[in-house]
């Protein structure tokens, strides 16, 4: 069994920073991408990034390229999500996944398990 445990969140000014983690147990880590999705009130959950078991390759969301940056500890079985020039639009509960690949074909697909979350809200 997988626990995948998000932390980080929080109420942050626009054009501030947070850093986001994701912390997993339960498989070997380093074997498989994790993703970050969020989840505004009344809308759909979309991808917002992902990073591939070692670290080699990253893919983000075309709204957040440039502004937000996924990185990983293997060692740590941590994976991070720098968040920059936060504007309130990426107000959202975060979530982090863990693919069933080492790399990621399709972000919406193959996914096998998720955290609870972490809210983070941006002010105007």
């Amino acid at each position: 069994q997988v626990q995948l445990v998000e932390s980080g969140g929080g109420l942050v000014q626009a054009g501030g920073s947070l850093r986001l983690s994701c912390a997993a147990s339960g498989r070997t880590f380093s074997m498989y991408a994790v993703g970050w999705f969020r989840q505004a009130p009344g809308k759909s959950r979309e991808f917002v990034a992902a990073i591939s078991g070692s670290g080699s390759r990253t893919y983000y969301a075309d709204s957040v390229k440039g502004r937000f940056t996924i990185s990983r500890d293997n060692a740590k079985s941590t994976v991070y999500l720098q968040m920059n020039s936060l504007k309130p639009e990426d107000s959202a509960v975060y979530y982090c996944a863990l693919y069933r690949n080492t790399f990621v074909y399709d972000p919406q697909r193959d996914l096998d398990y998720w955290g609870k979350g972490t809210l983070v809200t941006i002010s105007s």
